[in-house]
């Protein structure tokens, strides 16, 4: 392993993940604020405790109650008044229903003339959800769509007519109380009713888009999902108010500004990358060796959330999958690193948050008795890059805005 560069890579994602932190978002969105009526909270998602964190610390106890439900491994310690639940993700479990209800319980006996201060950030899919069919159904119908590799848009579009609260659906049960949500973006281009799969947003999405979708990938339904699929979901809402803060394009920008730093030129690719996970770790070593020869050092990024289809039994996630898949193309380059993290911290069902790969991995792992190849088609990264050193492990980081990958041409 090249040591210079994994000790650059390290750098970088410490940096970019600590520029999206959700407690400014938070503050800023908050302090000063003249609430009208009694403020009940509730949050939602991976970033959600340390949203609540923050909102708690701004106001006090001005908030009366709060609910959180966020990702187990993910509460740091107890909130006044507020309390906490850690449930399944990316599938939603018995927990996730609990919190919901619980955030259902509070918010269920309000005036016009109160606020729920609604704090969303990503993974609020499976953690914030109240199903209309046997939670059973629902975890097999989201396995179904993570197996196939849809896409989060086409997920979400799914498991909105599948719940109480997805779709605008939680904001109707607040009615007419007023909803004040600050919401962290983790879907590319910040579609507001596709983030957490719109608990508080009219839905752009149709009836006929989650047929289509069901078609698209032969979903195995019930009856009773068949129609709930037909069923639209809620298209205007006269009672929320919402704020954006945080996205993948500060993710980049902030990666950018650490690899500018390290005296690298930094070149952004996209901040929408939306394919495969071994697809776009084969381009990202297709870039650097292009420019294999160039004397500057430089840093490619793309930010975004890949997809891992799955044909093997192995362990990993896609950041994971990037990296490896980067492995073949740059083996023997002495200058080049790819490496790609979730800014949550976690890499789909592992504690990783991603993985690196570097011109002396391909080596290292024949030397295991190991192929790029075997490894990908057995969904095995994280085991091949565990015995690499290149697993990137930060823990759980207490925000959710895509992942960034770089490509670094030292």
């Amino acid at each position: 392993m090249n040591q210079q560069l994994r000790d650059h890579a390290d750098r970088i994602v410490r940096e970019a993940i600590a520029a999206v932190q959700p407690d400014a978002a938070v503050r800023r969105a908050v302090s000063g604020r003249d609430f009208p009526g009694r403020v009940l909270l509730v949050a939602a998602g991976k970033a959600a405790w340390q949203m609540a964190k923050a909102a708690s610390d701004c106001l006090g106890d001005r908030i009366e109650n709060g609910v959180v439900v966020t990702k187990y491994g993910h509460v740091m310690g107890p909130i006044a008044n507020f309390t906490c639940f850690e449930a399944g993700h990316p599938v939603p479990d018995e927990n996730s229903f609990r919190g919901t209800q619980a955030a259902l319980d509070l918010v269920s006996d309000l005036s016009e003339k109160d606020t729920v201060l609604f704090l969303l950030s990503g993974g609020g899919s499976a953690l914030f959800e109240k199903p209309l069919i046997p939670g059973e159904e629902l975890q097999d119908i989201t396995s179904q769509l993570l197996a196939c590799g849809a896409d989060i848009v086409e997920i979400n579009t799914i498991r909105k007519r599948l719940s109480q609260v997805k779709g605008g659906r939680f904001a109707q049960l607040c009615w007419p109380a007023k909803v004040e949500a600050v919401v962290l973006s983790d879907i590319l281009g910040d579609p507001l009713d596709m983030i957490a799969s719109g608990p508080a947003c009219p839905d752009s999405s149709t009836a006929e888009d989650a047929q289509r979708i069901r078609a698209k990938y032969n979903l195995r339904l019930s009856g009773e999902a068949e129609r709930l699929l037909g069923i639209e979901t809620p298209k205007v809402l006269d009672n929320v108010h919402t704020q954006i803060n945080g996205s993948v394009r500060e993710l980049c920008s902030a990666a950018a500004k650490t690899c500018r730093e390290l005296g690298y030129e930094p070149i952004l690719l996209t901040d929408q990358l939306c394919c495969q996970a071994r697809e776009a770790g084969s381009f990202l070593a297709s870039v650097l060796k292009t420019h294999a020869s160039d004397p500057k050092a430089l840093a490619f990024i793309a930010g975004g959330e890949t997809v891992v289809k799955l044909t093997g039994h192995g362990l990993g996630g896609r950041n994971q999958e990037i990296a490896l898949s980067a492995a073949a193309g740059i083996a023997g380059m002495d200058r080049a690193a790819v490496f790609s993290v979730g800014s949550d911290g976690t890499d789909g069902p592992t504690d990783a948050a991603g993985g690196y790969a570097d011109g002396d991995t391909c080596r290292e792992l024949r030397a295991c008795g190991l192929s790029v190849e075997a490894v990908l088609q057995d969904n095995d990264a994280y085991h091949a890059l565990e015995k690499t050193g290149g697993l990137i492990m930060t823990g759980p980081t207490g925000t959710n805005v895509n992942d960034v990958a770089v490509a670094l041409l030292a």
